[in-house]
C-alpha cells in the first residue's frame, strides 16, 4: 500500500513541478482556479507523503484513503469548472475577481507568491497537449489520483 501512497506523492510534486516549468520557462500565468488546483495537488501530496511515511494499518489507510479522496475530488471540481469555463468564456468573467482578491490576500500567496499568487485569466488558452487544455490534463490527473486514493480507502487487505 506505501507504494500507491509514493505513486500519488511523486505525481502530485511532477504536476506542481511542471506548472511551475510552465509558468517560469513559457511565462503562462497562473489564474485563481490554477492556484486553486494548486492548493488541492499541495494537500493530496502532504496527505500522501503522511501516509507514506506513518504506513497506518487498515484504519489509518482509510482515513488517510479518505481525506486523499476527497482532495482529489475537490481539486476535479476545480478542473472541471475551470475547463468549462474555457470553453463557455462568456459565461464567466475570471480576471480581476473576488476569488483572485481573497487568494493573494492568503499568507501563503506572500509567502510563495510564484506558486500561489493568482495573476492569469481563466479563459486563456495558452497551452495545448493533444488537443487538451492545463485543466483538461488536471481533471484527468485528479480523477486518476483519486482512483488510487479510493482503492486504498477501500481496499481490505
Amino acid at each position: 500500500m506505501r507504494v500507491i501512497f509514493l505513486l500519488i506523492l511523486l505525481s502530485c510534486i511532477g504536476l506542481l513541478g511542471y506548472a511551475q516549468y510552465l509558468q517560469h520557462s513559457h511565462g503562462l500565468l497562473p489564474c485563481p482556479l490554477c492556484v486553486a488546483q494548486r492548493v488541492a495537488y499541495w494537500l493530496l501530496g502532504f496527505s500522501a507523503l503522511a501516509a507514506f511515511l506513518h504506513n497506518p494499518g487498515i484504519i489509518g489507510r482509510r482515513l488517510y484513503g479518505f481525506w486523499m479522496s476527497a482532495f482529489a475530488l475537490a481539486g476535479a471540481v476545480i478542473a472541471a469548472r475551470h475547463a468549462w469555463l474555457i470553453r463557455f468564456p462568456e459565461s464567466f468573467e475570471c480576471g480581476i475577481s473576488s476569488e483572485e482578491a481573497f487568494l493573494n490576500a492568503l499568507p501563503i500567496a506572500k509567502w510563495w507568491p510564484g506558486m500561489f499568487e493568482a495573476n492569469g485569466d481563466c479563459a486563456n488558452v495558452d497551452w495545448k497537449f493533444l488537443s487538451l487544455t492545463i485543466p483538461d490534463w488536471s481533471l484527468i490527473a485528479f480523477v486518476s489520483l483519486g482512483g488510487l486514493a479510493l482503492y486504498a480507502l477501500l481496499v481490505r487487505n
